[in-house]
């Protein structure tokens, strides 16, 4: 494939001291990067949107290659949650800012990388300003909502979007919004209805599957920079780790794609609209199952009303933190207990953050119960809200 456009010139400032000829010697004895490659990478840019399980291992490995100036954009604290798969932080960073821990293990790997921290969620309104200062993006992103705001505005603005996703032991990964590719709308060309796909958090995920989904955008973001192989556009790379199994399907651009195809979409969107989630809480709604804040419900049992509290989590779960006065039923048996549930009881569920006490509840409602509640938010919120001496997790 041709050069990017952006690396075809090498400015006399990129040539590179002795310190680097030795740094990046294994690099420099490559045909394909040479010394004229590794300028390449010194003067090229990348945006990490999200230094998590994909950013880690994407940052290190790009600081590593000497990319010249990376961003890192994170508005998240680390937690000790994220310590089985986001290797950019350690155990004494916990409760810091993400960017500032990130900035921190990068500029120990390689101290000639200039790291710059976007310590603020990226949103319609700062993404096209944040994104058109670097020459490429790397997707690290967990939610549908940021992932459509990344793809727009690289589509608007030509950068090259590396794209990776992870859930349980399954991954994808690939390259959008190239001048001839195809984009993420044209993969997925509406976000799926709220709450179908079930976040890492409720799901799980292998903690090495992030570091291999990481790394192969790490690898598609310095072959771009470089020039050279063939890089993921067209293509979706899919990764079962459980059975360790790769195959790709090819993807072709979209002519009816509103973003890279008839070009309908020229300015970036209400997003949190657009995937039908005006926030997280308001997320786990329903027609048929009340809503309740985790301060009305903290109101009402301290009034002592007789309220039948069901976490619908996982045993695991259960032990890692819990609402006092709850009993665990797990969602996969929440049929099989619903004959032991008094009817003329007021039932509250909750989950982590919502969406499986949700669908607790929509079944006990199909069940014929009529006094059901939903916890908005989950033991999450309960904790930030009621009692922050329930851990998160």
């Amino acid at each position: 494939m041709p050069k990017s456009s952006f690396v075809d010139a090498i400015s006399p400032e990129s040539q590179l001291e002795p310190e680097e000829l030795v740094r990046y010697s294994r690099h420099i004895g490559l045909t394909e990067v040479g010394e004229s490659g590794q300028r390449r990478l010194k003067q090229a840019s990348v945006l990490i949107v999200g230094a998590g399980g994909l950013g880690s291992p994407a940052a290190l490995y790009l600081a590593a290659a000497g990319v010249g100036r990376l961003g890192i954009a994170d508005f998240d604290d680390v937690d000790l949650s994220n310590l089985q798969r986001q290797v950019l932080h350690d155990t004494h960073g916990i409760g810091s800012r993400k960017t500032a821990s990130a900035r921190a293990r990068l500029q120990a790997i390689n101290p000639l990388v200039h790291v710059e921290t976007i310590d603020a969620e990226l949103t319609a309104s700062n993404a096209l300003e944040v994104i058109g200062a670097y020459d490429i993006v790397i997707d690290g992103t967990d939610n549908f909502k940021t992932r459509y705001l990344t793809n727009d505005a690289c589509v608007l603005l030509g950068r090259p979007n590396v794209y990776g996703s992870v859930l349980r032991f399954e991954g994808q990964a690939s390259v959008f919004a190239t001048p001839n590719g195809p984009c993420y709308r044209c993969l997925f060309r509406e976000p799926p209805p709220p709450g179908l796909i079930p976040s890492c958090a409720e799901a799980g995920v292998l903690g090495v599957l992030p570091g291999l989904i990481g790394t192969i955008q790490a690898t598609e973001a310095i072959k771009l920079i470089l020039g050279v192989g063939d890089t993921l556009a067209g293509r979706l790379l899919l990764v079962d780790a459980l059975r360790m199994h790769f195959r790709t399907i090819q993807l072709r651009r979209d002519p009816d794609c509103p973003a890279c195809g008839t070009r309908e979409l020229t300015a970036l969107i209400d997003y949190d609209e657009f995937c039908g989630t005006p926030s997280s809480r308001d997320a786990t709604r329903s027609d048929t199952v009340r809503d309740i804040t985790p301060r009305e419900l903290s109101e009402r049992l301290r009034r002592g009303d007789a309220i039948a509290l069901i976490d619908v989590r996982e045993p695991y779960e259960w032990r890692i933190a819990r609402i006092e006065g709850a009993r665990l039923i797990p969602l996969g048996r929440i049929g099989m207990s619903a004959p032991e549930l008094d009817r003329d009881r007021e039932i509250v569920l909750y989950c982590h953050h919502g969406s499986r006490s949700l669908a607790a509840g929509e079944h006990l409602v199909a069940q014929g119960f009529d006094r059901v509640w939903n916890l908005s938010g989950g033991i999450d919120r309960w904790s930030e809200e009621v009692d922050a001496s329930v851990p998160t997790y």
